[in-house]
């Protein structure tokens, strides 16, 4: 198990990425949490298995239909022992 934190940029808010990220990082089986920052740009924690989090980064890269994101920027952090995936 593993963790890294994201923060991504371009066009991801007001086009249902969190909810997307929400059932997208469910379905690999990852915890985590997403949300959106003042500054524009979306901030996620994802704790789990390294490959799916691999996974999960490269289908952030893309996102929802409406959403453009340009740059993922990712750091591996400390587990906060999460159970599941939730906005905030």
């Amino acid at each position: 198990m593993t963790a890294t934190h994201l923060i991504i940029h371009g066009k991801v808010q007001g086009v249902f990425y969190r909810d997307w990220t929400v059932a997208t990082a469910r379905c690999l089986g990852l915890a985590g949490w997403v949300r959106n920052l003042a500054d524009g740009t979306v901030e996620a924690h994802l704790e789990g298995e390294r490959h799916a989090i691999e996974r999960m980064i490269a289908a952030m890269r893309d996102g929802p239909p409406r959403a453009a994101p340009t740059l993922i920027e990712p750091r591996e952090v400390a587990e906060q022992g999460l159970a599941e995936f939730n906005r905030r």
